[in-house]
């Protein structure tokens, strides 16, 4: 059996291309998204003005960055393919710290560049209901969302792929046409926590908008990855890929031809079986 030699992805450029395409993929989708919230004196933005700027930012990003990162730009979801064994821990640890600083960044440069007078609330969330209500539409909006991340970017599927960004980008835009009247809407603890840094106020509902979507994306990839389907990955493979180590693509190839050798020779000898004739 063929063995694979296995190096640190953190070593490679692509993880450090991949890290930053998490920090400006952030700062683009919350200065575009905020900005689309703010309540300027000549038109009132609606709910659905701010959903569907939302979701079609979070699919535009996907379309930019999704080869390169995995375009998750939302700590829930990193944290929802830390534990469905789809990401390392090292990835996770930067993808989440870039993602804050991204957030940060995308909501400092449009509340900077706004009236004093527009910008004021910064679309921070805000919770029209009882703490426990919020915790609970928080979890079903964040589920929602990852189980449709999950699904149209599983490899597995031979539809997917195509229109992954813009049913991930719908899937947003749902939950925050629900979502805003309860939450706010945030699904993305980034999301909610920049704006809070910029104001100042964090207020005593804010834990909500952490545990909540980290709740459900916790959830999601449990039911998704080792319950509704499950990948068949070796021990010693789930440990390379927490650890953060990868087979080299020239490594791929070669056991990927061996595999196809052996499968031809197993053919082969299985017509042989059939062709030649038996005992005497």
């Amino acid at each position: 059996m063929a063995t694979t030699e296995r190096q640190a992805e953190i070593l490679t450029p692509k993880f450090a291309w991949a890290i930053l395409s998490e920090f400006v993929g952030t700062a683009i989708f919350l200065c575009i998204a905020l900005g689309s919230s703010f309540q300027w004196p000549l038109e009132q933005p609606s709910v659905l003005q701010i959903s569907l700027a939302f979701g079609l930012t979070v699919a535009t990003m996907v379309h930019i960055f999704g080869h390169i990162s995995g375009a998750h730009i939302n700590p829930a979801v990193t944290l929802a393919y830390f534990v469905g064994n789809q990401i390392s821990i090292v990835r996770f640890v930067f993808y989440m710290i870039l993602q804050v600083l991204g957030a940060l960044a995308g909501t400092g440069i449009i509340y900077a560049v706004t009236p004093g007078e527009v910008r004021s609330t910064l679309f921070a969330n805000q919770v029209h209901i009882t703490s426990g209500e919020a915790f609970l539409i928080e979890i079903i909006l964040t589920f929602s969302v990852v189980m449709c991340i999950f699904s149209v970017t599983d490899k597995r599927r031979r539809e997917s792929g195509s229109y992954a960004a813009l049913s991930i980008g719908l899937a947003v835009t749902m939950a925050h046409l629900v979502g805003i009247y309860y939450t706010g809407c945030s699904i993305n603890p980034a999301r909610s926590f920049a704006p809070a840094v910029i104001l100042g106020k964090f207020g005593p509902f804010h834990w909500i908008y952490w545990m909540g979507p980290f709740m459900g994306a916790i959830l999601a990839a449990v039911i998704y990855n080792y319950i509704l389907y499950p990948q068949r990955l070796s021990r010693e493979e789930r440990l390379a890929v927490f650890k953060g180590f990868f087979a080299p693509e020239d490594n791929l190839q070669h056991l990927s031809t061996d595999r196809h050798s052996s499968q031809v020779l197993l053919k082969n000898s299985s017509l042989s079986v059939i062709v030649l004739p038996g005992p005497l």
